[in-house]
């Protein structure tokens, strides 16, 4: 009986060391040591002192307005981005269109930091392009109207810059998925275009649009370039009070810090943990 051939080595695994490595040293290494950091005495020991910190009335409060400011961004872009990656899917726009709009959507996904913060004070500012025209054009002084840049709602019209594209990236592919046949199957049941998307296509979208939410959410929370640079210290929101503490405020305490990059990280590891258990579940049911 001939000896079975030797299994030939792959060198496939290569391929995925340099991100292996990268994620390491830039991700998995620094994780691991803020969360040592916000567990760790002065003396060396293990402490829940800096843990406990996070529960005062300060840093509760810059907890609470980056969940609203993170939510408020999320849900919007949701809704908005849906609506137009349904114009291009389902919606009947011309095939035309599809191309430079996902293009631009993976651009301006990752469009942040200065060079938003900037577009966004040119633009609507209390100098800004479209206040000045509204203004002397139509007689319409938005400030006036109570409108801010620098405020919740400001801060939250400028992520859905990049909070809108990244929905349209991420839904776009599951709006494909939906088969013509099941809405065939419906029509011939009786159903109304209105009762086929309540009753198949939401149901098989809920688990990537829920998944989809948490991720917007976890990706306005982790923000900080671009809430910095447009507000200053004007809104004390979770990533602008972590960024006090590392910058050397007078109030530098290296112990809050570890403490606040760990509670960031827990918000922003549920919101991912979330997408991607909610991702699985929408892909069993696209198969």
């Amino acid at each position: 009986m001939a000896a079975p051939a030797p299994t030939a080595r792959s060198w496939a695994w290569l391929g995925m060391l340099p991100f292996t490595l990268f994620a390491l040293m830039f991700l998995l290494v620094p994780t691991m040591f803020i969360v040592v950091g916000a567990f760790r005495a002065e003396g060396g020991g293990f402490t829940l002192d800096h843990v406990m910190n996070l529960f005062t009335p300060s840093i509760l409060a810059a907890f609470s307005i980056s969940i609203r400011i993170s939510l408020a961004s999320a849900f919007l872009g949701c809704v908005i981005g849906f609506a137009v990656a349904c114009s291009i899917t389902v919606g009947g726009l011309p095939g035309w269109i599809r191309g430079p709009l996902l293009t631009f959507s993976g651009v301006a996904s990752n469009f942040a930091g200065v060079p938003l913060a900037f577009a966004f004070l040119a633009t609507l500012g209390r100098l800004g392009l479209v206040t000045v025209f509204l203004r002397e054009w139509f007689g319409i002084n938005i400030y006036a109207l109570g409108f801010n840049l620098l405020s919740f709602w400001g801060l939250t019209l400028t992520y859905l810059f990049f909070q809108i594209p990244l929905m349209i990236l991420i839904v776009t592919p599951a709006l494909d998925g939906l088969r013509r046949e099941w809405r065939e199957a419906a029509e011939v049941l009786g159903a109304s275009r209105a009762q086929y998307w309540w009753m198949v296509a939401f149901p098989i979208l809920w688990p990537t649009l829920l998944g989809t939410l948490a991720l917007l959410f976890a990706n306005a929370f982790g923000a900080v370039a671009t809430a910095y640079a447009l507000t200053g210290s004007s809104l004390s929101i979770v990533p602008i009070v972590l960024f006090a503490q590392i910058r050397g405020d007078v109030l530098q305490d290296p112990h809050i810090g570890y403490a606040l990059a760990f509670g960031m990280i827990v918000v922003t590891g549920i919101g991912n943990a979330f997408y991607i258990w909610m991702r699985s579940r929408a892909e069993r049911w696209i198969k």
